[in-house]
């Protein structure tokens, strides 16, 4: 069976999409059961390189990419989900196989927004797929209902569990050190969390926070130096695998306050480093993390935040807990070879229907 991978570049793009693209493509055992290749359909730049590169990409996948079985594509919100509908189209037309794999985190919310005739073209889009995934159960259930599916499977994001076991270490130790890693704005907490370390730091003086990512890097610097917080907080910026995983060997839990997620990749990586957990109750997020290896707050409290910050840096033996509850549940549920195991059942259900 011949599948093409058509998404963002793993190498050009960052982002949890480009992640799992990645993932999938580098499992030897995955590849081994079938012929995979990937399709760059998207790389980061200026809106011009983007635009430019989008409608290359096209044409060139028109005019040379027609010889595959399965055509897996990976789609966000707003300008991924109409780019990604001409491919659909495309190879809908060749008579092919098609699945539609959605990562947007405010995929419901852009739908929402649409006019009546872009909502029309997005149904469209996602009915005439052969099978959609979505990236949790919830998710599933909200797509069934919202957008008419009987196609719909679930499929949890995985982590390469081995990538991660040398970053376990000490809680007591590193009790004091928080990890934020996402995109620097608003979407996914980051002056929330700002704020959050500004009470907590009254209480803890030795609190300290690394936020990685790319994003509204400047902004948050400022406004970091603007409270006063630079001995506090340390902006490090985009970082690959071996620099994450040089970050996760200095803290003791992963903070994501994010208003919107699906399932997101630096949880499960700090789950698979064994790091406690502090989130939000927004997406998959519920489902992936209880009581037992992390706390959730609700969007927006910054106040509930900060006590949980505090929380966290005082209780060695809460946090210690969470890191093994943390270690074995990324291994059971949430790992890389549960997930491609998964998709590879979806690659022969596809094919048969």
């Amino acid at each position: 069976m011949r599948v093409l991978v058509i998404g963002p570049s793993p190498t050009k793009s960052k982002g949890g999409m480009a992640t799992v693209i990645s993932e999938i493509v580098g499992d030897k055992d995955l590849c081994r059961k079938y012929n995979i290749d990937i399709y760059d359909s998207y790389i980061d730049g200026g809106l011009i390189t983007r635009t430019i590169y989008s409608i290359y990409a096209f044409i060139i996948f028109c005019l040379t990419k027609k010889n595959y079985d399965v055509y897996h594509i990976h789609m966000a919100s707003r300008g991924s989900t109409f780019r990604k509908g001409f491919y659909v189209r495309v190879a809908k037309k060749w008579k092919k196989k098609v699945i539609i794999h959605i990562h947007g985190a405010q995929y419901m919310e852009f739908y929402a927004e649409q006019s009546t005739c872009k909502k029309k073209k997005v149904l469209n889009i996602l009915q005439s797929a052969d099978m959609l995934i979505a990236l949790s159960d919830s998710w599933k259930k909200k797509f069934e209902k919202e957008f008419r599916l009987t196609n719909c499977v679930s499929l949890p994001n995985g982590i390469n569990t081995d990538e991660f076991v040398d970053t376990i270490c000490s809680m007591e130790e590193n009790r004091n050190a928080f990890l934020f890693m996402g995109r620097l704005g608003e979407r996914k907490g980051a002056y929330d969390l700002i704020n959050a370390v500004q009470i907590a730091a009254k209480q803890n003086p030795y609190i300290k926070l690394f936020m990685a990512g790319d994003g509204e890097i400047d902004k948050i610097k400022e406004k970091i130096s603007q409270k006063g917080l630079n001995n506090f907080i340390e902006v490090v910026g985009w970082v690959d695998l071996n620099g994450k995983k040089e970050l996760l060997k200095k803290v003791s839990t992963v903070v994501l306050p994010s208003y919107n997620e699906g399932l997101p990749m630096s949880v499960l990586e700090g789950m698979a480093s064994g790091k406690a957990i502090i989130s939000t109750t927004v997406g998959a997020i519920p489902e992936v993390v209880k009581d037992d290896n992390g706390i959730l707050i609700q969007p927006g409290d910054v106040h509930a935040l900060a006590k949980t910050l505090v929380k966290c840096s005082s209780d060695v033996e809460m946090i210690s807990h969470m890191s093994i509850a943390n270690i074995e549940k990324i291994s059971q549920k949430f790992s890389m070879k549960k997930m491609h195991d998964d998709l590879s059942q979806y690659y022969e259900r596809v094919t048969q229907e």
